[in-house]
């Protein structure tokens, strides 16, 4: 191979490695989301340290819905990712009372909580916007009922949790 063979073959080298890094940075910039969980609130749905990919197109043409798993900006300090569940709607009373959460004075079925909930909290009166977020173990999570600015609102969300990959990858419903 002569000298003008390898400076080519590096310059095609250097054209695929750039490529790869700007494919890479826009796919993580505008398609997905990774998040690392750094505590239990989660538990049994995500465990600590599970890392989670997330969509964030998923509400590019819908709304959040109740029971989605949200990848988004802690209301109390936008430098760091929660993920919790989605539990209240704009317009909807959320209540903790007598171990469950009552939307609009209704039970609310909740079929991935594996410990029951101690202690009772609001009403509270979701603000059109704007979202009311718990993780799913209740008793050891930091959400809605302990920020300072209790609802999330629309422009705080990242995306949608969609799987886990780390430890083991696994859809999250």
């Amino acid at each position: 191979m002569g000298k003008k063979e390898i400076i080519r073959e590096i310059l095609e080298w250097i054209g695929v490695i750039a490529a790869a890094i700007i494919i890479s940075l826009l796919v993580n910039t505008f398609i997905i989301v990774n998040a690392t969980v750094p505590s239990s609130s989660m538990e049994k749905t995500i465990m600590a340290h599970d890392r989670i990919i997330g969509s964030r197109l998923s509400y590019l043409f819908g709304d959040p819905q109740r029971g989605d798993i949200v990848i988004f900006k802690n209301p109390d300090n936008e430098d760091v990712l929660y993920i919790k569940r989605l539990i209240g709607l704009p317009g909807e009373t959320v209540e903790i009372r007598d171990n469950m959460v009552l939307i609009n004075g209704q039970k609310l079925f909740e079929p991935y909580l594996q410990v029951e909930m101690q202690g009772e909290f609001g009403p509270y009166e979701v603000p059109e916007g704007h979202y009311f977020m718990m993780g799913d173990n209740r008793n050891d999570s930091a959400d809605s009922r302990y920020w300072t600015n209790t609802y999330l609102s629309r422009e705080g969300i990242v995306g949608k949790a969609q799987f886990r990959y780390w430890p083991k990858i696994k859809k999250l419903e």
